[in-house]
């Protein structure tokens, strides 16, 4: 197997309660260099379903199908379509499903994908490339307000309507293209926070390219229905509008009587992980189970 390129966040938790068991069914819905579901093989005999709309992913998954042959399948969509690929397959129950939800390190340092400001490239930041708006076409394309608005709610940046002002007026003067020029049309500087002042930015351009809230809360409201019994959902998100969503939504069914939630309180990594690993620094891991 080739080296990963993305450190699977809370691996060694999420495999602890998502408990893989020979011969059942788990589904990795986002897949990426295949971490979680790496282990999830080594640890039974079971079968994964690979998962991810990221067109890039696929060499990875092609490594995983000679490796481990008819034990894994890979499918390239998004996840909210995750009752559609099952019926594809002939599957009607599966017994475990994972979500690391977000953007992947892969996609962070590959600076043709424009999810970063670290280094210069094409303003695109989306997920799937098939999808009809890229980060471009929206930063361009917005009235100031929409602009304000969308910077404010998914990113939860208390500047921006300075910042809308600032790229509208920017791009007055030419078109926004790449992430380099994004970061000067912010147009402000470092303040009392830790963060660099496009952070919150970029997190909501991106979250709003790639329509990420929606697809977890679409792909989770089809859930239920799908899971065998004593299945399980674990859900690792790294900022608070993904939680919250998922909250929400363990919070719902375990009020039922066929649901119950693993961990009562939320999974943080460990210290020892964050050193080796800062981006698992914001990481939550929520954890459902189907009783019947």
């Amino acid at each position: 197997m080739e080296k990963l390129d993305h450190i699977p966040v809370l691996l060694n938790e999420v495999i602890e309660v998502l408990n893989p068991t020979n011969d059942k069914i788990y589904v990795d819905a986002t897949f990426g260099a295949g971490g979680y579901t790496k282990a999830i093989l080594e640890k039974a005999s079971c079968k994964v379903i690979g998962i991810d709309c990221d067109q890039s992913t696929e060499v990875y998954a092609n490594n995983f199908k000679s490796t481990f042959e008819d034990r894994f399948n890979f499918i390239n969509k998004n996840f909210q379509k995750i009752d559609i690929i099952l019926n594809e397959l002939n599957i009607s129950k599966i017994d475990g499903i994972i979500f690391d939800l977000g953007v992947s390190s892969m996609q962070l340092d590959n600076r043709e994908r424009g999810f970063s400001f670290s280094g210069d490239g094409p303003l695109d930041m989306r997920m799937d490339s098939s999808l009809p708006t890229s980060a471009t076409h929206l930063i361009n394309s917005l009235y100031e307000e929409e602009l304000a608005n969308l910077i404010y709610e998914l990113g939860g940046e208390r500047k921006s309507r300075i910042i809308a002002k600032n790229i509208v007026k920017f791009r007055q003067k030419e078109k926004i293209k790449s992430t380099s020029e994004l970061v000067e049309a912010i147009g402000i500087k470092r303040y009392s926070d830790k963060l660099h002042f496009a952070t919150k930015t970029f997190q909501a351009i991106r979250i709003a390219v790639n329509n990420e809230l929606e697809n977890i809360e679409l792909a989770l409201n089809k859930l239920p229905p799908l899971l065998a019994p004593g299945g399980i959902i674990c859900v690792v998100s790294f900022h608070s509008l993904e939680d919250r969503i998922v909250k929400k939504f363990f919070t719902d069914l375990s009020a039922k009587e066929n649901f119950e939630k693993i961990n009562k309180k939320v999974i943080t990594p460990l210290y020892k992980e964050i050193r080796n690993n800062p981006r698992a620094r914001s990481a939550k891991l929520r954890a459902l189970r189907k009783i019947v």
